[in-house]
């Protein structure tokens, strides 16, 4: 096996397929799949995470990729220039553009630094909380090359704490553990507070899922919370509070936050309290199937009901029975709104794109006897980047529905 780092010999050679489409990685088409390459025994002995060269089936050089013989992605591209050097100073580059980006979008250091491939870094998440940033290394390339990519990291930002979550589907994807850690300084003994749209919000950055917040709603907890002043609103899969908290932030009477999750509903009342509202926050534990069922025979009503999902339909396979589950939210949901009011609904599913979810949505809605008009499509914020030519990266859509 190959050493998956080297800055002195010269790399592998890698190629794709005639069949492949060598115009679209020229035009920035991210990944190459394993059916698109040639995999003599060579390749299939790189070890994850390997640099190479991709070469086109004409041997021109295409530029430099890290090859993951496990993955069905076998192939991600780093850099164009095929004399490229995937070291620390590459990475120190990246992190530079990527934090440029955040400091002209947000005043304070809590936001999603690196988006993965749209930020250059293919597979990598970082989010940080002040002087604590959170990398998700989802590719085998930033397993292999943590530690370098550890000290770019805190070279380029100052942070004192960086933790590792090795959390979710896409890493055994890949095939990697599950192992997360310390990579430097120190976790937190306690939930760390972030400041959005008026609230503040109580982060997990160990325990809680994925890096303990969801950076990614924060244009959609504003949109929502300037239509509920005085309302009385239902936070669906609430997790730590993000439409509740907000809601009350902007003047929202009431908010009810559903989750599966004990821990996480603890941390939103933690926020309520911090901001002073607990009067106004509640919690409710249980499956959102059922607690939506449930508050319907127990006649409750709301002016503001957003339900915010897990991904239903995190890949192809699960496409037909994600959309299912969409309309079945958007039905259990649509009779607890007041006439006139307002139901927000949520995908991070990128299987279902805008329109199959749009779709979903108005069934489950029509089958609930209510008639909808979409007021607002909303999207990731602006420090979750989309690559245009990666339909994966542009994965949220939240629609907002007036009844």
């Amino acid at each position: 096996m190959t050493a998956p780092f080297s800055t002195s010999a010269p790399l592998p050679v890698v190629r794709l397929m005639p069949k492949a489409n060598a115009r679209a990685i020229r035009h920035g088409a991210p990944w190459v799949y394993a059916n698109e390459l040639v995999t003599d025994r060579r390749t299939k002995g790189l070890a994850p995470g390997a640099m190479a060269v991709l070469e086109d089936s004409l041997r021109q050089p295409l530029g430099v990729v890290t090859v993951n013989p496990n993955s069905k992605i076998m192939a991600r591209m780093m850099d164009a220039d095929p004399a490229a050097v995937i070291d620390q100073a590459w990475m120190e580059t990246h992190l530079r553009r990527a934090l440029s980006l955040r400091t002209r979008l947000y005043d304070a250091p809590y936001y999603r630094l690196v988006h993965a491939e749209a930020d250059g870094l293919p597979g990598v998440i970082i989010d940080r909380f002040g002087d604590t940033c959170v990398i998700q290394p989802n590719a085998a390339w930033s397993d292999a090359l943590i530690e370098p990519l550890t000290a770019a990291l805190i070279e380029v930002t100052g942070v004192t704490n960086v933790l590792k979550n090795a959390s979710g589907r896409t890493r055994s994807l890949e095939g990697l553990d599950d192992v997360s850690g310390v990579l430097a300084g120190a976790a937190p003994d306690q939930a760390v507070p972030v400041q959005m749209n008026g609230a503040t919000y109580m982060a997990d950055l160990t325990g809680g899922q994925k890096t303990g917040i969801f950076y990614d709603q924060r244009p959609n907890h504003a949109f929502a919370a300037s239509l509920s002043r005085g309302a009385r609103v239902l936070d669906v899969f609430a997790h730590v509070g993000g439409f509740g908290l907000a809601a009350v932030a902007a003047g929202a009477n009431s908010a009810l936050c559903v989750d599966g999750s004990a821990p996480a509903l603890a941390l939103a009342e933690q926020g309520a309290a911090a901001m002073g509202v607990s009067d106004r926050v509640s919690t409710r534990q249980g499956d959102a199937f059922d607690v939506l069922t449930a508050l319907r025979a127990e006649g409750a009503e709301f002016d503001v009901v957003i339900c915010d999902p897990p991904a239903f339909a995190p890949a192809k396979p699960a496409l037909e029975a994600g959309l299912r589950a969409y309309e079945r939210i958007a039905r259990l949901a649509a009779p607890l709104v007041a006439e006139g009011g307002i139901l927000g609904l949520c995908s991070c599913s990128h299987a279902a794109d805008l329109t199959a979810f749009r779709v979903a949505s108005v069934r489950g809605i029509g089958r609930a006897g209510r008639r909808p008009s979409l007021i607002h499509t909303g999207f990731a914020g602006a420090d979750h980047p989309q690559l245009p030519q990666l339909a994966e990266t542009g994965y949220l859509k939240s629609l907002f529905f007036h009844l």
